[in-house]
């Protein structure tokens, strides 16, 4: 059986490009060399895309942070430079060799094409999760794992996803949207509703970012303007959402396409106050329970809400999707939805579906599986009236 070339992109423009780095070398350590022939495809930070010498290899988030930390000053450039074709072509990527020669008046280059089966995105984050890259790929009709344009921008954007629960009966925590001009403009106004709205603590978030970062917790007037700097720094739309009091941070994962299944639930025991950026990649305290230890009548809801959440943003291949459940009321909260959950050897989505019969191997091939019966389920549209 011919073996299906898959394009793993990672890396890319976002604060979580290291995090990226390393899902993606859990899934090539776990990609079934029998069946697949994967392609290491890295988009630096500046965008630019590179046919790797050779996978990353660092599948704990933390090491690749801190290497990337000690190469900040000498930024990486591996492998040959390629561009990818944006139409539909038998020629997916062309690689660029291109040649020394310092006495001609025009460059030279070698330019070759390679064909590719499938895509596997392993980017997390603005320009690849958040429906840009999902974009590019319908462009060029490829095969592709994971949500489209619509569910990937609406899961980047958590305001848009509130309002889309929201309109579906999900159960959401009260919350504000602030765009950050409105801030800048009037922040004792705005801080003012806030704190008669949501009151104190409070949630801080850029709109569009995972991974934690930019996330505060608010938990008075000053705390609150910090907060405010920083998920601007990072977004110009900020989520503010009132806190759960006493919560348990559950989440619970989901496969499929028209007929989506829901993992056995977890539980995220944070090794600080709540799950922030250090406390997912970089501190060793934070731990998983898995399965959650709920009722069978929680457990049930919470696989049920997440098919439904993941319904409601119009969902493919896989998401994660993230709750907050209070021990004081026992009522469920509906946080948000990720289409491209981590990878790495930590990352909940992977140990949630582990726990449920699917092996890591069994999941990334569903997972194509998925993509490819998705883009054969498109093609059958009709493109013209005649």
């Amino acid at each position: 059986m011919k073996r299906l070339r898959v394009g793993v992109l990672y890396g890319g423009r976002s604060g979580e490009h290291e995090v990226s780095l390393a899902s993606a070398a859990s899934v090539f350590a776990h990609l079934d060399r029998t069946r697949y022939e994967p392609v290491p495809i890295r988009i630096e930070k500046d965008g630019r895309w590179a046919l790797a010498d050779k996978p990353p290899a660092v599948m704990v988030a933390g090491e690749v942070i801190e290497q990337a930390r000690i190469e900040a000053s000498r930024p990486l450039r591996e492998g040959r430079e390629v561009h990818f074709v944006a139409r539909p072509s038998d020629e997916t990527i062309l690689s660029i060799d291109r040649l020394q020669n310092r006495d001609a008046e025009v460059p030279a280059a070698v330019v070759t094409g390679l064909s590719l089966d499938v895509i596997f995105p392993m980017l997390h984050g603005p320009y690849g999760e958040d429906g840009t890259m999902q974009g590019l790929l319908e462009l060029a009709n490829i095969p592709y794992v994971g949500a489209g344009v619509l569910a990937s921008a609406v899961g980047m954007d958590k305001a848009v996803m509130k309002v889309l629960f929201a309109a579906r009966g999900l159960p959401v925590c009260p919350y504000r949207l602030v765009l950050r001009h409105e801030w800048d403009a009037a922040p004792d106004e705005i801080a003012a509703d806030l704190e008669k709205a949501l009151h104190y603590p409070m949630f801080v978030k850029p709109a569009n970012l995972g991974s934690s970062v930019g996330i505060s917790k608010a938990k008075d007037a000053a705390g609150l303007r910090e907060a405010m700097a920083l998920a601007g720094a990072f977004d110009r739309k900020i989520v503010i959402e009132a806190a759960v009091g006493n919560a348990r941070e559950i989440e619970c994962a989901v496969l499929g396409n028209d007929t989506p299944e829901a993992s056995v639930p977890g539980e995220v025991i944070p090794s600080r106050e709540f799950y922030d950026y250090e406390s997912k990649y970089l501190d060793e305290g934070s731990k998983s329970v898995i399965p959650a230890d709920l009722p069978k009548k929680t457990a049930d809801q919470v696989r049920k809400l997440s098919i439904e959440a993941f319904k409601a943003v119009d969902g493919a291949g896989m998401s994660r999707v993230d709750f907050l459940l209070s021990r004081d009321t026992g009522k469920l909260y509906l946080n948000e939805v990720n289409t491209i959950p981590g990878f790495t050897t930590i990352s909940m989505y992977p140990k949630l579906w582990a726990a449920s019969g699917v092996e890591y191997p069994v999941l990334l091939d569903r997972l194509i599986a998925l993509a490819l019966a998705r883009h054969a389920d498109k093609q059958r549209l009709r493109t013209s009236l005649t």
